[in-house]
């Protein structure tokens, strides 16, 4: 396969140079462990350090490093993480607080000595990509500031271009957004933002389209369930089985909170005039704990939440809007913040504790959860005792899926007989399984699904296991 890249390389670009250019490639040996490696480009993680009982810097890198994240979110520019960042592949976003908008909108030298200190300092050796500016300061920020909020951008941009630093004139500069700046959000094609704030946003969006920098915003599907927390809502919010929602609108079926969401914000792009303007979700979570009050806050509702949300990533399906690619994707967050006031959800969000062990294992670890489904089995199959409605939901819900092929088991395919839901959803399951990463999570079906290392083969009706 390399080689035939390589000719075809060498071909296009004698085609495109002058006859008398030479053109020689030479590929580099590679790995699947590579390919891996850049199909999870899209998934970071928050770092918040509202709290007394944080690692140190080069501990935290290091405990990156032994996962899949290969992007770091941070609140601010804190050195020493961005020196420990020096020579790995995790490039970070760094932000200026809304407390700093005012000097930086008001004095372009405000502007450039926060790029020579915050900045400058650390490039190349470390992977800077973005700065945000301010943190929802369209929904929730003082509204004294909120006119600054381009001034602030556009100076910071000068300076890094001014730096005379390749690097530094790389660095794109955006703003992250609640998804309170939505008029409306569903259904997702309906999606439009707050009329009141539209002078603003406009040319901050004219300023995204123009440098080619992402428009960030936060949904969080945990606080759609929380004013919504039905059961069904809940299977919609999680990734888990669920009849889905018919967007009349745009004639799609949206199996998830998720993309509903981010789907919601692409059309309120579309229709403001800017289909071109990238989405980054800056966060998005789920708390493992939170006071008796708040409903859905626990492990196993986190863990689904967060190991779904990665392998959705991971499948690169993409959303109803935008299929085919994921959104490059900040889970909120790295550890717990013990310093933050409000409910106990808000000092619960960490995927780790300070001691560097997983709060709960939602498939981030580098060839960590794979070779444990493995090991359990190969296949993903029932539980006994569920019961025949479970199961007709959970067919409906894998044969709904992108990448499920369930045309075995329609009349005349191969695994059609016996015709029983419970044989039909058998192996609807086991395909959605195996499509979708082939994690301990991905088998799980609201717990009436579990991992065997039987093979569910018979006569003619051949189960695939390893996305054969």
């Amino acid at each position: 396969m390399a080689t035939v890249i390589g000719l075809c390389l060498r071909v296009k670009l004698l085609q495109s140079f002058p006859p008398h250019f030479k053109v020689d490639i030479h590929v580099t040996p590679g790995s699947h462990a590579n390919e891996e490696s850049g199909s999870q480009s899209f998934i970071g993680v928050n770092y918040g350090q509202v709290a007394d009982n944080l690692p140190s810097p080069t501990s935290t890198i290091q405990l990156l490093r032994s996962t899949t994240i290969t992007k770091l979110r941070l609140y601010g520019a804190d050195p020493a993480i961005l020196r420990s960042l020096a020579g790995t592949q995790i490039s970070a976003v760094i932000g200026a607080a809304n407390g700093e908008i005012a000097s930086l909108a008001g004095d372009p030298s405000a502007a450039s000595r926060w790029v020579a200190s915050n900045v400058l300092p650390f490039l190349p050796s470390t992977s800077i990509s973005s700065i945000s500016v301010g943190n929802e300061v369209l929904s929730f920020g003082d509204p004294s500031i909120i006119s600054q909020l381009l001034p602030a951008m556009q100076n910071l941009r000068s300076a890094l271009i001014a730096s005379s630093s390749p690097s530094a004139a790389a660095i794109k500069v955006t703003s992250v957004h609640s998804m309170a700046i939505l008029a409306q959000s569903e259904p997702p094609s309906a999606g439009a933002f707050h009329s009141d704030i539209a002078p603003t946003l406009q040319a901050v969006l004219d300023f995204l389209n123009r440098t080619g920098s992402p428009f960030m915003i936060n949904p969080y599907p945990f606080f759609a369930y929380r004013s919504d927390p039905r059961p069904e809502t809940l299977s919609f919010c999680l990734f888990q089985p669920n009849p889905g929602r018919f967007d009349a609108g745009s004639k799609l079926t949206y199996s998830n909170m998720f993309d509903a969401q981010v789907d919601a914000v692409r059309s309120a792009l579309n229709s403001a005039g800017y289909p071109a303007v990238e989405i980054v979700v800056a966060e998005t979570g789920w708390p493992y704990r939170g006071d008796p009050n708040e409903v859905g806050t626990t492990v196993d509702n986190a863990r689904a939440f967060n190991g779904n949300l990665i392998a959705h990533l991971r499948s690169m399906v993409g959303t109803p809007l935008m299929p085919g690619k994921s959104v490059e994707t900040y889970i909120f967050a790295l550890y717990d913040e013990d310093l933050k006031p409000g409910p106990t959800s808000e000092r619960s969000f960490g995927l780790f504790r300070p001691d560097l062990t997983m709060t709960y294992d939602a498939g981030l670890k580098e060839a960590a959860a794979a070779p444990a489904a493995a090991a359990l089995g190969g296949w993903c199959v029932p539980k006994e005792g569920v019961t025949e409605e479970e199961l007709q939901e959970n067919l409906d819900f894998a044969c709904g899926q992108e990448g499920v092929d369930c045309s075995s088991i329609q009349p005349g395919g191969a695994c059609f007989e016996p015709n029983t839901v419970k044989s039909h959803a058998t192996y609807a399951m086991n395909q959605l399984f195996q499509v979708s990463g082939r994690n301990a999570w991905n088998c799980d079906f609201r717990q009436s699904a579990m991992l065997t290392a039987q093979n569910p083969s018979y006569g003619g009706c051949v189960f695939p296991v390893g996305g054969s």
